[in-house]
């Protein structure tokens, strides 16, 4: 297995090196070893993934923080590939506060992490500017701080709260990245026109989550715009427990297995896991 030091640098050299990369996000071990065995490089946390799994629903506070940093412990143990962390807003409003959870997140294995400018308040979504940048600022501070790099990511909640102003996406973008961060991250972009003009406007890498875009853009065309990341959030848990509810609603109104067909072979999940005895 790699150690703390290997995957920080796998992580950083990801994001150096020409091209997209895409970074599914399994929601426990097993996801995350299955992901490992098809080659992927990288992986990240989902909140929505992991509310799923507890039977809640995704929300701020569905998930409390330490739940959050198991799964963060859990995931970055499964493989040894690079694990980056939905942190939510830190749990915290003051910056400092905040900040802490980038130094936990480390801890629980995890190389690289998200602070967001959502407060988590339906009557005001997303923080001030200037609380919104210092909070990054200070997430970035203790990121640079640890013995081993951490690869901070800021995200600009905007479009997941009806506020699709892309102007003020793009000014908050600017200030994360003048502020320290190492990524930059706007999801709820949807059309590559969008996607193209905050990439431009923009000097740090840009993660893009496709649960949020147009799901017949490709890597190859996210790639062209200048995209670094692909994540996909919750969209492969919703797709298991489509699935799931596929075969459950067809035994209960049909009375019917015919679901079976379309189950993984043992064999194959055997196979997957083995070399992670």
């Amino acid at each position: 297995m790699r150690t703390y030091a290997e995957k920080s640098a796998a992580f950083r050299a990801l994001h150096e090196r020409p091209g997209a990369f895409v970074i599914p996000n399994p929601w426990d071990a097993g996801t995350a070893r299955l992901l490992a065995s098809l080659g992927f490089e990288a992986l990240a946390t989902t909140s929505l993934g992991l509310a799923n799994t507890l039977g809640r629903a995704d929300g701020t506070g569905a998930v409390s923080r330490d739940e959050l940093l198991a799964n963060c412990r859990a995931i970055a143990l499964a493989t040894d590939l690079p694990v980056n962390a939905d942190l939510e807003n830190g749990y915290a409003d003051k910056p400092e506060a905040a900040a802490e959870m980038i130094r936990l997140a480390a801890l629980a294995g995890v190389v690289g992490g998200s602070i967001e400018d959502s407060t988590g308040d339906p009557q005001k979504p997303i923080y001030d500017f200037e609380l919104a940048v210092e909070r990054v600022h200070a997430a970035a501070a203790v990121a640079r701080s640890l013995a081993t790099p951490f690869m901070l990511t800021a995200r600009a909640e905007n479009f997941l709260h009806g506020r699709r102003d892309i102007d003020d996406t793009i000014r908050r973008l600017r200030a994360f990245e003048a502020a320290g961060a190492d990524v930059l991250y706007a999801p709820g972009l949807r059309d590559l026109a969008s996607i193209r003009t905050v990439v431009a406007a923009v000097g740090k890498p840009v993660n893009v989550v496709m649960s949020s875009a147009d799901p017949s853009i490709t890597v190859a065309q996210l790639a062209e715009a200048g995209v670094k990341r692909v994540s996909v959030g919750g969209a492969l848990s919703r797709l298991a427990l489509a699935a799931f509810l596929k075969g459950a609603r067809e035994m209960k109104e049909q009375g019917s297995f015919t679901y079976m067909r379309d189950t993984v072979p043992s064999a194959e999940l055997k196979q997957a896991f083995a070399r992670w005895r």
